[in-house]
């Protein structure tokens, strides 16, 4: 009878399958793995280690970042300048405009009517002043008239004196006629004196010139404007936001209708913590990411100014540290940052989109503070320029429209010699 092997696996008594007993390992390879396990681990975290510290050394070092950025821009209010009812809205949310579009008409049935009675104004004003500068001649052959009259008297004076010395003649006639001598010379001496006073009135100006002509053409201008701003124009091109302006809806001067926000020029505002802004220095480059396009979309710019304070402290309630439950809180600054003109064509932004800002510290040339701005203007529109210009136009037409009608020149020709008044 043969005996079996110990390392044959018995049946077990219920008549299930025999199952194989695992073999113990020993305890020398189990260490071994151990310590090999340890080993890669170590090996990684000192790559790791030894990567995130050439990176800081050579690129993170040198930037800043963060989230805490927005687009930010102009929102331009439009406001009528005249009073008036609403009658058409020419534009709605969302539109793009030109500057110099029509965005909303009102009613100018009393503007027309203050302009037609500021037309008449004008001329009847230049009708009468041409009244003025016609005077002086008539004044003018007057004295001539005063003259030829002194004349006359002085001669019957010295032809009744001769008579009187003779005795053909009476005292009491003689009297009469010395009397009326005096009478010319009067009447002469006020005939110059009305003449100077006419002359006052038109010396040294025209009738376009004249103070009464100027005043009452800047009433027609006055009307004018008001008439033509009874037009509400874009004063800038942009997109159309926050209308508010209804047909039928009375505005007064400075009513807010609607807004335009010119989307091609934007910047953004970033807002870093303070530790972060050691190294920060105007017209240093940065680029940046937009949530709404995600990182395909790379944006860059560079910092154009610091704010003067933190936004707690430009706040509408801000922070007063001074009180007993202080707690320290980090404050934000923020960064204003250009836009340059690339990939906004084709991926545009909008105001308070979110964005990923990272500044590069590398150039460190630049300052902290702003310089002095030029004074040329940040911003200007030409859309009202020509306004006033249309008013001055019309204003002329309308003076040589009236002198033309009148058919008489419109400068004083130089009097005659003013005759001494004879005594």
């Amino acid at each position: 009878m043969s005996s079996t092997p110990s390392s044959q696996s018995s049946t077990p008594p219920n008549g299930s399958p025999p199952v194989a007993s695992p073999d113990s390992p020993s305890p020398a390879p189990r260490k071994r793995r151990r310590y090999v396990g340890l080993a890669l681990a170590g090996t990684i975290f000192v790559a790791a280690g030894g990567g995130y510290w050439a990176y800081w050394s050579m690129i993170g070092r040198f930037h800043v970042e963060t989230e805490n950025a927005y687009v930010a821009g102009n929102r331009i209010q439009v406001t009528p300048q005249v009073a008036g009812t609403i009658v058409a809205v020419h534009a709605d949310d969302t539109d793009r405009v030109a500057a110099g579009d029509t965005l909303v008409i009102l009613d100018d049935t009393d503007t027309r009517v203050a302009l037609d009675k500021a037309k008449a104004t004008l001329a009847q004003t230049v009708r009468e002043v041409r009244r003025l500068f016609a005077e002086p001649r008539v004044l003018a052959a007057a004295i001539k008239v005063r003259e030829a009259a002194l004349k006359r008297a002085q001669d019957d004076l010295e032809s009744h004196a001769y008579l009187a010395r003779t005795g053909a003649g009476s005292e009491e006639t003689l009297r009469h006629t010395r009397n009326d001598v005096v009478r010319a010379e009067a009447a002469l001496a006020a005939a110059h004196e009305d003449l100077a006073a006419a002359r006052v009135l038109v010396d040294w100006t025209t009738v376009t010139e004249h103070p009464r002509v100027r005043l009452a053409a800047s009433e027609v201008r006055a009307a004018y404007l008001d008439w033509r701003r009874t037009r509400v124009l874009a004063p800038i091109s942009g997109q159309v936001a926050q209308r508010s302006a209804q047909v039928g809806q009375r505005t007064t001067p400075g009513t807010p209708l609607m807004a335009i926000v010119p989307l091609d020029d934007l910047w953004v505002d970033a807002n870093f913590k303070e530790a972060q802004l050691r190294d920060v220095r105007i017209g240093q480059p940065v680029d940046m990411t937009a949530d709404l396009y995600g990182g395909a979309v790379q944006y860059h710019g560079q910092v154009i100014g610091l704010s003067a304070g933190t936004g707690s402290a430009f706040s509408l309630l801000p922070a007063q540290n001074a009180t007993g439950n202080w707690i320290k809180i980090v404050q934000r600054v923020p960064v204003r940052i250009a836009l340059d003109p690339g990939p906004r064509a084709d991926h545009p932004l909008r105001v308070g989109l979110s964005m990923r800002v990272s500044i590069d510290l590398r150039d460190q040339s630049g300052s902290q503070l702003a310089p002095v701005r030029p004074s040329a203007p940040i911003a200007e529109t030409a859309v009202y320029a020509g306004l006033d210009q249309d008013a001055c136009d019309l204003v002329d037409r309308l003076i040589a429209e009236t002198l033309a009608a009148a058919a008489l020149p419109d400068t004083l020709d130089e009097p005659p010699a003013e005759a001494a008044p004879s005594h």
